[in-house]
């Protein structure tokens, strides 16, 4: 394969200004991590795959409540389910969120530590 056909390699800088349709896709999926329930679930999902009880175990949600918000990160497309043996085991949708949930609550630790910011 020559230089002309090759795949471009995933880029983390998107240098065009970001238009409504954008915006409106960003603004959604803060809205979904606004949630402490939904964003401790992210975090969890981002360590790895896990079913409805080990994330009840995990989380000292009730499981109703964790499978409210699961429908609803599914729902937004914020994770995705495989069947496994009788279990559904949960999954975060993306790199791009794994990075997001992180950068997050890394602000956050920085914040209730008081360390300073830094790039």
């Amino acid at each position: 394969m020559d230089n002309s056909q090759r795949i471009p390699a995933a880029s983390l800088h998107h240098p065009d200004a970001p238009d409504a349709r954008r915006l409106d896709a960003a603004t959604s999926t803060f809205r979904m991590l606004s949630d402490p329930t939904r964003l401790h679930l992210l975090w969890l999902l981002a360590q790895e795959p896990s079913d409805v009880s080990s994330l009840v175990e995990q989380t000292g949600a009730s499981r109703t409540s964790v499978s409210q918000h699961l429908a609803k990160l599914r729902f937004s497309g914020l994770v995705t389910t495989r069947k496994h043996s009788r279990r559904v085991v949960y999954s975060i949708a993306d790199g791009h969120l794994t990075r997001l949930v992180m950068e997050g609550l890394n602000h956050a630790d920085h914040k209730v530590t008081g360390e300073p910011a830094h790039d």
